[in-house]
Formats: C-alpha cells, sequence, structure tokens
C-alpha cells in the first residue's frame, strides 16, 4: 500500500515497551512495516503558541498536499505522449517516494530545528506559497500555448464540410486574379461523383468546361474544382443544391494560409521549447513541495505529542506502512488496544463501538488515545 500512519506514544518504559508490543502483534500478524521516525527537539515556547501552532500546520498540511498534487497532475498533462514515464519524474532527492518517507530526516540545513517553531513554519509556508505562484504562472503560460495549439490542431480534423482547407488546396487549383472566372470548391458525395462528371457542366451557363478537379476525400465524399463566371455563381449553387452537391465556402489567399501554416509551425516550435524547462521545473519544485511536505508531517507530530504529552518534551514517533486494504482495520484495532491506557475513556468508546473502518478513517471517532496523521501516496500512483 503507498499509505503511511505516523504515529507518537510517550518516551517513558511502559509506552516504549508498549510500542515494542505493537511491534511484535503487527509483524507476527504481518499487519504492517514499522519504522522509528525520528524528529528534532524544537525550541518549544509557550503552550499557547503551540495552540495556534497546531491550527497552522493543520491548514498547511491541507494546502502543501493539494499543491504536489496539482503538481503531479500538471506532470501527467506535460508528459501527455509519454504517461508511462510519469512516476520516474515524480521524486524526492532523487529517491522515489516511498523511499524517501520510509527513510525520512530532517533537513537541519533547510529548516534549523535551533530556530523558534514559529520561523520554521514560517519558512514552510513562504516556500510552498511560492512554488504554487511559479506553478500557476508558469502552467497557465504553457496551457494557453497548447490550447492555441490544439485549436488550429482541430481546424485539421473533422469532415470536408467543416475543416480547414488551407493544408489540403494549393494554389495550382485555383483561378486567381479573374476579373470574370472564379473557381469554386464543392464537396459530393461518393456515390455520386459519376453523376457529377456527367452534371456539373450544364448546371449553370458559363461552366468552363472539363474544369473540375478532386483534389480531397474523405469517407464520406470528395472535394471538387469547378471553374465558372462570376456572374453565375448565385445560379450554380442554387442548382448545385438541388443536386445535393454542396458549395463549400472557400477564398483562397496565399497570405491568410501562410500565416496559418507559419501559426502551426512557431506554436509546435514554443511548445517544444518550454516542455523541457517546465517539466525539469515540476520535477525539481515537486520534489522541494514533497519534502516540505513531509516535514510539515513531522511537525504536526511534534506539536500534538507535546500539546498530548506535555513538557518535557519525551515522545517516540514511529512509521507504520499497512501491508494490505484489508489489514487497516485489525491494525487500527491493535493500536487503539496497545495504548489505550493513554485515555482509558476515549479508547474504551471507540474498543466497544465496534466501529466500520472504510480505509483509514473511522467513520464515528477521529480521536485516538495516541497522536496519529495519515500520508497517503495513493493519488499520486
Amino acid at each position: 500500500m503507498s499509505e503511511f500512519w505516523l504515529i507518537s506514544a510517550p518516551g517513558d518504559k511502559e509506552n516504549l515497551q508498549a510500542l515494542e508490543r505493537m511491534n511484535r502483534v503487527t509483524s507476527k500478524s504481518n499487519l504492517s512495516y514499522n519504522t522509528k521516525f525520528t524528529i528534532p527537539d524544537f525550541k518549544v515556547g509557550t503552550l499557547d503558541s503551540l495552540v495556534g501552532l497546531s491550527d497552522e500546520l493543520a491548514k498547511l498540511d491541507i494546502f502543501a498536499e493539494s499543491l504536489i498534487r496539482r503538481m503531479a497532475q500538471s506532470v501527467v498533462e506535460v508528459m501527455e505522449d509519454a504517461k508511462g514515464k510519469v512516476q520516474e519524474n515524480l521524486l524526492a532527492n532523487g529517491v522515489d517516494l516511498m523511499s524517501f518517507v520510509t527513510h525520512f530526516e530532517w533537513d537541519m540545513a533547510k529548516y534549523p530545528a535551533k530556530q523558534p517553531l514559529v520561523s520554521v513554519v514560517d519558512t514552510l509556508a513562504k516556500q510552498l506559497a511560492q512554488i504554487e505562484t511559479d506553478l500557476k504562472s508558469r502552467t497557465a503560460a504553457y496551457n494557453t500555448l497548447k490550447t492555441n495549439l490544439e485549436n488550429l490542431e482541430k481546424k485539421s480534423m473533422g469532415n470536408l464540410f467543416t475543416r480547414t482547407l488551407s493544408d489540403i488546396v494549393s494554389k495550382e487549383d485555383f483561378v486567381l486574379d479573374s476579373e470574370y472566372l472564379i473557381t469554386l470548391l464543392v464537396i459530393v458525395p461518393k456515390p455520386s461523383y459519376v453523376q457529377w462528371q456527367k452534371t456539373y457542366e450544364s448546371l449553370s451557363d458559363m461552366v468552363v468546361p472539363r474544369s473540375t478537379k478532386l483534389i480531397a476525400e474523405d469517407k464520406e465524399g470528395g472535394l471538387f474544382t469547378v471553374t465558372l463566371f462570376r456572374k453565375v455563381i448565385d445560379d450554380f449553387k442554387t442548382k448545385a443544391k438541388e443536386n445535393k452537391f454542396t458549395v463549400r465556402e472557400f477564398y483562397y489567399d496565399e497570405k491568410e494560409i501562410k500565416r496559418e501554416r507559419e501559426e502551426m509551425t512557431r506554436l509546435l516550435s514554443d511548445k517544444k521549447q518550454q516542455y523541457g524547462p517546465l517539466l525539469r521545473w515540476l520535477k525539481v519544485n515537486f520534489s522541494e513541495a514533497f519534502i516540505a511536505w513531509i516535514h510539515i508531517k513531522a511537525l504536526r507530530v511534534f506539536v500534538e505529542s507535546v500539546l498530548r504529552y506535555g513538557l518535557p518534551v519525551n515522545f517516540q514517533a514511529v512509521l507504520l506502512r499497512p501491508h494490505k486494504k484489508s489489514c487497516t482495520k485489525r491494525l487500527r484495532e491493535v493500536l487503539n488496544s496497545v495504548f489505550r491506557h493513554l485515555d482509558e475513556v476515549a479508547a474504551a468508546s471507540i474498543l466497544d463501538a465496534s466501529v466500520e473502518i472504510p480505509g483509514l478513517q473511522l467513520s464515528n471517532q477521529d480521536y485516538f488515545p495516541y497522536v496519529y496523521f495519515h500520508i497517503d501516496l495513493s493519488l499520486l500512483d
């Protein structure tokens, strides 16, 4: 399973023995893989400040998780032609996310533990806010480019009635710059090709003989040219419609066609040029945001453990990785049983309620006798 439970219990002898008992039971029953989760000692400050930080960290946790999911989705969207390689680009410090969480070490260089807790939290908040700002601007520019390109590409799709004709026709298909003559484009159903060849010259007066030519086809029909005098255009269109031939409105403008082709070339070039730098930025900053998120989880464990277990600071954090989804209910029961002495009333109510546990969340209870946080990587798979 690509998810973890991060818990803590007091660090006294009784609770260290409880942790050892938990490890034995979960290992023997193959419920989870457990490792110590090391968190440095921080400057605690006042309990009032910790209460405030608890609320702030809860919001920051949600924001960080949302940000990394958006960044992961951006990687998927940018790598549209290589989605099978997305996971190779979603790393933290060069390793896969599961390994990073399992072997987490606090980054003292980025987030010095000697600083007041509020300063560490502020650093994390500013870092994530800047990443989000850059993400919005960079992806907006790329998505605008991508949308413009898709809109141009859509013009080249569809049937002969709707698609652009600029990439089909050529200058040689038309009589141009004539005061009297004009070349029209007519869509003829495939079953009517023979009828068209027999009748097009007689659909109106002043149609140039042998002036028709098939220049493109799709599943439904073909695009034919026909040259006639300008003054019979309306009459020709009416007669063509009566025979189920459709005159496609099109004016050959060499400058416009050239501009459209150059725009397509420019957009393709710009997309190619932006692809590499954007993907590299996403890789680097996804890693930074993910690392920050796990540091926030560690801070939440520290703050909640001090608020729950009191001073002096003395607790042990443990990272559990449930082996299977089907194990989570049993694993929760084991934890509640092992640590029920931390809060007899709450633990008893949880154990006695026989609450069904969909996934990792208790449907009726959010309170556990131990500090607990969830790290879910499944949506990044």
